[in-house]
């Protein structure tokens, strides 16, 4: 899978770790693009055809960032305060969820061993 790592979630253990799983990943810091706002990050991994790992809440936001729209959206829930052992947990979590299912198309909210998966408001909606 091809992979960008926001500014909040680039940390060398993270990357190194999804690399050793066999992923192709990209972060924002190393592509100096920290600080891009959001929608033009979220562009930019589609134009690179990455799913978007990051920290930030706002990405899971359905009707601005519609999971059809993008490779792939996950976000990533830590506690407060998190330890290296909370980052290791969390990266095996997401490289299990990645081997075991597509994240193409959709949303994931990723909490110690847990995968939340959703797709567009819309298809939902019809779905019921």
């Amino acid at each position: 899978m091809n992979i960008k790592l926001d500014e909040n979630l680039g940390s060398l253990r993270v990357a190194t770790l999804l690399r050793l799983a066999g992923h192709d990943v990209a972060t924002v810091r190393e592509q100096g693009l920290i600080s891009t706002h959001d929608e033009e990050l979220i562009d930019i991994c589609r134009s690179e055809n990455r799913c978007f790992v990051t920290i930030d809440r706002g990405f899971g936001n359905r009707l601005k960032y519609q999971p059809s729209n993008y490779t792939g959206i996950i976000v990533i829930r830590l506690p407060p305060r998190p330890t290296f052992e909370d980052y290791q947990i969390i990266t095996e979590t997401l490289i299990a969820g990645l081997e075991a299912a597509d994240v193409s198309s959709k949303l994931w909210i990723i909490r110690q061993g847990s995968i939340q998966e959703y797709q567009d408001i819309e298809v939902e909606r019809k779905d019921k």
